[in-house]
């Protein structure tokens, strides 16, 4: 964590006091600062959820249009638009939901309550009344509800990991005003809001509160955060921008044309509204929302749970990303790696001598470790002598069961060596031995101990003439099958690097074991990408294998750097600091093992068994998954181009209207499930394809836009040629339109059965659903009256059927280019 300055207007004349606030202080500083609102939760009441819903023109739109029915007196019709507003008004009140979850999850690691002296007496309060000054009194698991300089205590380790996402406890210490200079504090006298007293009691000075804390800014930083729209919602912004302006202008159009061949007024705005219905572009906004929200279960069966739907798009994208190294490439725990017992001492009885000097309940991984490495020998515990920052040593004064007393030393190596009776070369040899663990990436401790008489021990800690015992070094282990991945996505042209707050050295000894950036790994820190300014720097960075001992801004400032070079960035974490990265990235991907709620709620993606190599198996998933969204929108496209065009040229022909909004209604009940279903059976190849860079954003290319334009236009002339076939010379309205409706339906379940190849029993229930739904609503006596159709004969089938199979055959061009790349759609590696 960084070094702070210390606010010297907040504290006044507490420096060095062990006194709080009276009630006078308490209302002066409420008055200056404010209250303890680190999240501030957005209201959740029912007027912002309607302020919310009205601002979509969709639900005025539909709303408007079932009114105008209703005045006309197609109650039916209005009744069934008015229908349609319930799944829009839901789809509202989802995404509201979802915004307060979020917001909730980064409350969740903060203090509800805090303990502060006030008037002299320790009184227990809500967090957020705590003001700047306020003397903070803290145990053993409870949350820092502020931030602030440590001013009493003893043993005092904080989890910091929600901050840092680094898995080892930090040691704080009271700060000591006479020795601070220059008006700052080192991190081990500051404490943070969000993190967690581990052991000891502490006393905390309270300098910031609310969005002045570190966690706060954090959460500001993720709040405020938009995330750019990515290429796909582009698209289909621009096309249903498209489709609505469209809509509009054909509307007036057919309206005034209505009017003029003499139609009437009511028949104007009837033939308007209906174009409009059956023009109006929300299929490919629902489309896109729910095709997604169904795939995520593709992804889930990959152990990815997806967040957000956009992400199933950008995760076959990905050219870059962006790994923690604690909990992600490694397990997020320490273990006893290597033993280096002296002379005399055997390996396991180093191991038994370290673990006496453990305690399991400390709260610290490396006594945890310890203890699991071996459990501690029975013994009686007479003192115990705890680390701190000053001492760096543990010291433990035990009795043995054959009665022997023991002073047990664990603790940093140049400490306990220096009160160990060595020679000097044996010193040095042990001193180049930990240099070499420490290179590598590992914790290391030395263990020394001595044998006291009972009878002349005072009671104190012996401060000489221990006997060293030897070594142990502890690593965080890298997880299974991550070094696989990592050669997996660099086979595929996919850059990864790791980031990390951990130190240089360890995180270049993991990146070597990894593979990643092969056996030189270029490393690079915080303070350096800070640093550099100058071309040499600039290259430097851009082929950083590790960045090292970086802080939270500089990793959205990292992702921010790579998007604007044209990456599609993934961000994994797990801790409250990555959630301004994890938002900002085209992917976030949080751990849902270890991983904070916070994290987890700003994420697209959750890796549900914390795996990197789940990462390359979601990759090639969403690949296929958006493969199968094109070929939806697809068929959107080539059945809505017949719709919207035989909806105007019928009636602009002067023929009577051709779709009735009951029409309107039963072709939508068959093209939304179409859309929404079909489209998700096909398999995934396991294979990481090639990652492709550059090119302009596209989402189908002239190829299949041709082949799809050339789909459109056909079964637009079949539709309008049976109308006007069936219609004759008797005028009959209601055999004409029965006519253009089969061909419309039979043409577009063709072109389903050739786009979806009927792989699976969706695709082939839908067709058949369809073709059914013909033959009970046109071909039914009793049926066909109610909804404005008469059945049709042998030979109109025939036709309608031979127009369809026409089309379908144009489609599967369509089809074809879709699934090959480099056939004029452009695929997920493409789409750069």
């Amino acid at each position: 964590m960084p070094n702070r300055a210390i606010p010297a207007d907040r504290l006044g004349n507490l420096r060095g006091s062990d006194q709080g606030l009276t009630a006078a202080d308490i209302s002066a500083r409420r008055g200056l600062y404010g209250f303890n609102d680190i999240v501030e939760t957005p209201p959740a009441s029912w007027r912002d959820l309607a302020r919310d819903t009205a601002r979509d023109p969709m639900i005025w739109f539909l709303l408007g249009t079932s009114l105008l029915f209703g005045i006309l007196g197609e109650l039916v019709e209005a009744a069934i638009l008015l229908g349609a507003l319930v799944p829009l008004v839901g789809m509202d009140a989802y995404l509201h939901r979802r915004t307060q979850a979020s917001t909730q999850g980064l409350s969740s690691r903060l203090a509800a309550r805090a303990t502060a002296m006030r008037d002299g007496v320790a009184v227990e309060i809500p967090a957020r009344e705590l003001v700047p000054g306020d003397l903070a009194l803290l145990g053993p698991g409870e949350l820092f509800p502020a931030d602030g300089l440590v001013v009493a205590g003893a043993e005092i380790q904080v989890d910091e990991s929600a901050l840092t996402g680094e898995a080892y406890p930090v040691r704080k210490q009271p700060i000591d005003w006479q020795a601070a200079t220059g008006g700052r504090a080192g991190e081990a006298h500051w404490a943070f809001a969000g993190t967690r007293l581990l052991t000891g009691h502490a006393q905390l000075r309270v300098t910031h509160i609310g969005g002045e804390t570190l966690y706060g800014e954090i959460v500001r930083s993720a709040l405020s955060g938009a995330h750019a729209k990515t290429p796909l919602q582009t698209a289909v912004g621009g096309l249903v921008a498209i489709l609505l302006v469209a809509a509009l202008i054909m509307c007036v159009v057919l309206a005034a044309i209505r009017l003029l061949q003499g139609h009437g007024l009511v028949d104007a705005f009837l033939s308007a509204v209906t174009l409009a219905v059956a023009a109006l572009p929300e299929e490919f906004p629902v489309v896109f929302t729910f095709f997604l929200g169904v795939g995520v279960y593709r992804l889930a069966r990959r152990q990815a749970l997806v967040r957000r739907a956009v992400a199933v798009e950008n995760i076959g994208r990905v050219t870059c990303i962006c790994s923690d190294k604690t909990g992600t490439l490694t397990e997020g725990r320490l273990v006893l790696a290597h033993q280096e017992a002296a002379p005399g001492c055997a390996a396991d009885g180093l191991v038994k001598l370290a673990a006496l000097a453990a305690r399991a309940d400390s709260g610290d991984p490396l006594d945890i470790a310890l203890v699991e490495a071996a459990s501690p020998p029975e013994a009686e515990r007479l003192a115990t002598f705890p680390f701190t920052e000053d001492r760096r040593r543990e010291t433990v004064i035990v009795r043995l069961p054959d009665g022997r007393c023991h002073a047990v030393m664990k603790g940093a190596p140049e400490t306990v060596l220096g009160m160990c009776s060595l020679a000097g070369a044996e010193g040095e040899s042990w001193r180049g031995k930990v240099a070499g663990f420490a290179s590598s990436g590992h914790k290391v401790i030395a263990c020394a101990d001595l044998i006291l008489d009972e009878g002349r021990w005072q009671g104190g800690e012996p401060d000489r003439g221990y006997s060293f015992q030897g070594l142990l070094a502890f690593e965080d282990q890298v997880r299974a099958g991550v070094k696989e991945a990592i050669q997996a996505c660099r086979a595929a042209g996919i850059r990864v690097i790791m980031v990390t707050g951990d130190h240089p050295a360890t995180a270049e000894a993991i990146a070597r074991e990894i593979g990643l950036g092969g056996a030189a790994p270029v490393v690079l820190t915080g303070q350096e990408m800070q640093d550099g300014a100058g071309p040499a720097e600039t290259a430097r960075w851009d082929h950083a294998d590790v960045l090292a001992r970086v802080v939270p801004s500089q990793k959205l400032e990292l992702v921010r750097a790579l998007q604007a070079r044209g990456e599609i960035v993934a961000v994994t974490g797990d801790g409250v600091n990555d959630v301004p990265a994890l938002q900002a990235a085209d992917i976030g991907i949080a751990m849902g093992e270890r991983g904070t709620r916070s994290a987890r709620e700003v994420a697209a993606i959750v890796l549900m068994d914390d795996n990197f190599r789940t990462i390359v198996r979601a990759i090639a998933e969403g690949r296929q998954l958006f493969r199968n969204l094109q070929l939806s929108f697809a068929y959107l496209l080539m059945v809505h181009i017949p719709l919207i065009l035989s909806a105007a040229i019928i009636p602009l022909a002067g023929y009577p209207l051709l779709y009735l909004p009951i029409h309107i209604v039963w072709l939508e009940l068959i093209i939304h499930p179409t859309a929404l279903l079909v489209f998700q059976e096909l398999p995934t190849s396991a294979e990481l394809m090639p990652v492709e860079r550059g090119g302009r954003p596209r989402f189908f290319g002239r190829g299949s836009w041709l082949a799809i334009g050339t789909v459109g236009a056909m079964i637009t002339i079949v539709v309008v040629l049976g109308y006007h076939f069936a219609l004759g010379a008797g005028g009959d309205v209601e055999h004409a339109r029965a006519m253009a409706l089969v061909a419309l339906v039979v043409a577009g379940a063709i072109v389903t059965a050739t786009l979806s190849a009927l792989s699976g029993w969706t695709a082939r229930i839908v067709v058949l659903a369809s073709l059914a739904s013909l033959l009970l609503f046109v071909q039914t006596p009793a049926l066909a009256p109610l909804v404005h159709l008469r059945p049709l004969h042998l030979l109109d089938w025939g036709l309608a059927i031979a127009g369809g199979l026409a089309a379908g055959l144009v489609s599967l061009l369509v089809g074809f280019l879709i699934r090959h790349p480099g056939g004029g759609l452009a695929t997920p590696t493409q789409f750069r």
